[in-house]
């Protein structure tokens, strides 16, 4: 039973990303407070389907294939910077550069969306062209991506994407 509901949780996870990376390559087509409704609610999804489910050890040495090519990543980068708009840059205020720096650091949240999106777009890509069979070493290699450097960026965007919300700009 236990099996069962640890695959159950990864593919639920599969599906967040799915669902995440679906609505951030359709980004140009969004209304920004629709775009912005489904970041906030995808985002902390993904965070606790990281969180909580550990990735089983294993042996295999797992390099995916890296789907987002730069030119990939920079147009869905840019779609999403030009339906931010102005709210795109913000404050970051735990950057490691900051602590040498007498001015601030702005950061972009469509930038770090799209660093969160070349991660799931290539996990998600992996599990669906190996018909399931990379699921494990996909997900090990997704979660160590995600320990190491994009919980954190999840974390930073939230608070921006957040503000977003609550106070919606009048630009649309």
């Amino acid at each position: 039973m236990i099996e069962k509901d640890r695959r159950t949780r990864l593919w639920e996870t599969v599906a967040a990303a799915t669902r995440f990376c679906i609505a951030v390559e359709n980004a140009r087509e969004m209304e920004k407070n629709a775009f912005v409704a489904e970041m906030t609610g995808s985002l902390p999804r993904l965070y606790v389907s990281f969180c909580e489910t550990e990735a089983e050890e294993t042996d295999d040495v797992f390099f995916p294939a890296s789907y987002v090519d730069e030119d990939y990543y920079e147009s869905v980068r840019r779609n999403m910077e030009a339906l931010i708009g102005a709210d795109d840059t913000y404050l970051e205020t735990f950057e490691d550069d900051m602590k040498y720096s007498s001015e601030p650091i702005a950061a972009s949240v469509a930038e770090g969306l799209a660093d969160i999106f070349q991660d799931l777009y290539n996990f998600a890509t992996a599990v669906k062209e190996s018909e399931g069979e990379a699921l494990e070493r996909a997900y090990a290699e997704c979660r160590e991506n995600f320990n190491s450097y994009w919980s954190r960026t999840l974390c930073n965007v939230m608070r921006p994407l957040n503000q977003m919300r609550l106070n919606p700009s009048d630009e649309e």
